[in-house]
């Protein structure tokens, strides 16, 4: 059998097979969409945004949008401003891309629980967290109070404290638990004049936040004859109410003096991603005093926290600190309401 031929191979015998994504070099240069038309997200349902777009003639149209590959795992959430590219002419059956999102002013976050590490923007550039609780039916539940207060100052949002239902308990009590902290109030009851909460949402972007049956959704229905939102009524057993609203959607005041955010009910507000230090930073005049007083990595809840020598002296007021404990023991893992 004759000697078998061992051929030499060189670089242009062999046949180079382009793989699935194909051979056409890759750039971590994106496309720069300068084209994209921008607007703001008002709701998301299943993958899919609403999204307001302005006129170049005046007025707005609402277009449906997904969200472009390019985003990678960036979210959208109501509140977004949003960059769009494709059919953005609004018509029946049509979808844009969101392309891009613009740098968010404020993002209201939660987490599942105080030991989940991984957080939730709810609402993206709001100025204001409105917290709204009932005054009976059901009771009010100081806890959860305190954590949306927390999670308003971590924001760098303004809190407004909305209490309903004032003509079944008077707000009284409540309303000295909260003094010390100087939030801003508003008392509202069942079929009465709410110009009071108009003034204070004129002119700004408000997330309503509030455990179910508080009456949330009938204060957006009655600011917003439009809305529509379902009311729901407390169980008589638990003191609890129903879920009504699934998500979160950004409504604009009649007039177009301002936007709400209405979102679902809540019964828990984790604040695994809080910081005790964005805490403390809300109380200017307690602020200073750690600074200068507390030792290292003070918690500012145990013995040796300088905040007591700082109020003995007269900087700040006793209750003042009292409340800020408060709030800060609740990122402690305690009650989650």
């Amino acid at each position: 059998m004759p000697p078998r031929r061992v051929r030499d191979y060189d670089e242009d015998d062999v046949r180079v097979r382009p793989g699935r994504r194909g051979s056409r070099p890759r750039t971590r240069r994106r496309p720069a969409h300068e084209d994209a038309v921008g607007g703001f997200v008002t709701a998301v349902d299943r993958g899919r945004y609403r999204v307001l777009v302005e006129e170049a003639e005046g007025g707005t149209r609402t277009v449906t949008a997904m969200r472009a590959r390019e985003l990678g795992r960036k979210g959208v959430v109501v509140g977004d401003r949003v960059a769009l590219v494709g059919d953005t002419s609004g018509d029946p059956d049509t979808l844009a891309r969101i392309v891009r999102v613009e740098p968010r002013t404020s993002a209201l976050r939660r987490t599942a629980d105080d030991t989940d590490p991984f957080e939730r923007v709810i609402v993206a550039n709001a100025d204001q967290l409105v917290i709204v609780t009932a005054l009976a039916d059901p009771e009010p539940r100081p806890r959860l109070i305190d954590r949306t207060l927390v999670a308003a100052y971590d924001a760098g949002m303004d809190p407004l404290l909305c209490l309903t239902k004032a003509d079944l308990a008077r707000p009284d009590e409540l309303l000295a638990v909260y003094a010390p902290l100087g939030v801003p109030y508003v008392v509202t009851r069942r079929g009465g004049d709410l110009q009071e909460l108009r003034g204070h949402l004129a002119g700004r972007t408000s997330v309503m936040v509030g455990h179910s049956g508080v009456g949330k959704s009938t204060l957006v229905n009655a600011l917003v004859p439009d809305a529509e939102r379902a009311v729901s009524q407390v169980n008589a057993v638990t003191g609890r109410g129903r879920h009504t609203s699934s998500s979160a959607i950004a409504l604009e005041l009649p007039g177009g003096d301002g936007w709400i955010i209405d979102t679902p009910g809540v019964r828990s507000f984790g604040l695994a991603h809080v910081e005790p230090e964005r805490v403390i930073e809300a109380f200017d005049d307690l602020a200073r005093g750690a600074a200068e007083r507390c030792p290292p990595h003070c918690d500012h809840l145990q013995e040796g926290c300088g905040l007591d020598e700082w109020v003995a002296e007269g900087h700040a007021g006793r209750a003042r600190l009292d409340s800020l404990r408060r709030l800060l023991s609740s990122l402690e893992g305690g009650e989650m309401e």
